[in-house]
């Protein structure tokens, strides 16, 4: 099983209690601090962006473990934050020897991950999938595929 400390990239901005899941020790990198929710229990907070490789370093000192939630909101318009930033963090990952990783992509994860759809997963269900994902090695190299067409 993977170690407590983990950096969170992507989906700070909500509700969502996947930004530090209960037992770990959380690290978020935030273009905009002041965006956070009041109540969140990240350990550690790195301003800075994702598109910035030195910015993922710091980020990822000291972490055992990656969950990484980019998505692109309600801009449809396009954009390499998913794919760079998807890249530096692994690339940076392969730089520090960490080797569990957890992610969900989405054009639009607020939205896709909470429409009420026979095809849908609930903000809740992801966030305790991931925290299966970091606890166990049940899900260790395997990949799990959802879409829904709406």
């Amino acid at each position: 099983s993977s170690g407590k400390n983990i950096s969170q990239y992507g989906k700070t901005m909500s509700d969502d209690h996947s930004l530090s899941p209960s037992g770990f020790n959380a690290t978020v990198l935030v273009r905009d601090p002041s965006q956070l929710p009041t109540d969140h229990k990240a350990s550690r907070v790195v301003v800075g962006d994702v598109l910035n490789r030195d910015d993922v370093r710091k980020t990822l000192e000291g972490q055992d473990a990656v969950i990484i939630i980019l998505g692109t909101r309600n801009n449809l318009s396009p954009t390499t934050v998913m794919s760079e930033g998807t890249r530096n963090i692994l690339d940076v990952m392969k730089e520090r020897g960490i080797r569990k990783v957890v992610a969900c992509m989405s054009g639009d994860p607020p939205h896709v991950c909470s429409v009420l759809s026979p095809m849908s997963i609930s903000k809740h269900d992801l966030g305790h999938f991931f925290v299966q994902c970091l606890s166990t090695t049940s899900w260790d190299g395997k990949t799990v595929g959802s879409h829904s067409f709406l």
